[in-house]
């Protein structure tokens, strides 16, 4: 429930995962912890109290509702997005206060489909986590070293709210 969280649970570390080859390549990819692990090569490891966010570029779809969801001509759903293995990973072993992708569900489509269920959105919210759906601008912010502030109205028993968020870079 939204009221559960206050104003400190509003700022966070900023990391923007980008799988937009990856999803050049495959509309449907879902992030691994493969790729989790490439990024903190990189840029070190997730910090404690994080904001992953998965940039895939799909934000471009913004506002046609059929092409966010990669409505394809049999109206199956096509679009990228996390897998259960990776938000374990950020949640489990890196201890992450937040994820946020730019479309519309959590799951990848085919993550959603090979379970018949939106099971990465469940497993989030089992774990009283935060996540923001439709991010934009992913690729206006760097990898690593922002701060993301996440604005909100408390409402008592709201499960799900509009968010504004924005990072503050250097």
């Amino acid at each position: 429930m939204s009221d559960a969280y206050g104003v400190t649970d509003t700022v966070f570390p900023l990391c923007v995962v980008d799988i937009t080859e990856k999803v050049a390549a495959d509309c449907r990819y879902a992030v691994t912890v493969d790729d989790i692990k490439a990024y903190e090569a990189k840029y070190g490891d997730i910090p404690d109290g994080a904001f992953v966010a998965l940039y895939t570029g799909w934000s471009k779809h913004w506002p046609d509702m059929n092409a966010l969801s990669g409505i394809a001509e049999d109206g199956s759903e096509n679009f990228p997005g996390w897998s259960l293995e990776a938000l374990k990973y950020i949640y489990e072993e890196r201890n992450a206060a937040a994820n946020g992708h730019e479309t519309l569900d959590t799951d990848a489509s085919a993550v959603a489909a090979a379970a018949e269920d939106l099971v990465c959105e469940r497993y989030v919210l089992s774990k009283g986590k935060l996540q923001i759906e439709l991010l934009c601008n992913l690729d206006k912010v760097p990898a690593a070293g922002a701060v993301a502030i996440a604005a909100y109205p408390n409402i008592t028993g709201a499960t799900g709210l509009p968010v504004r968020i924005w990072a503050v870079t250097e």
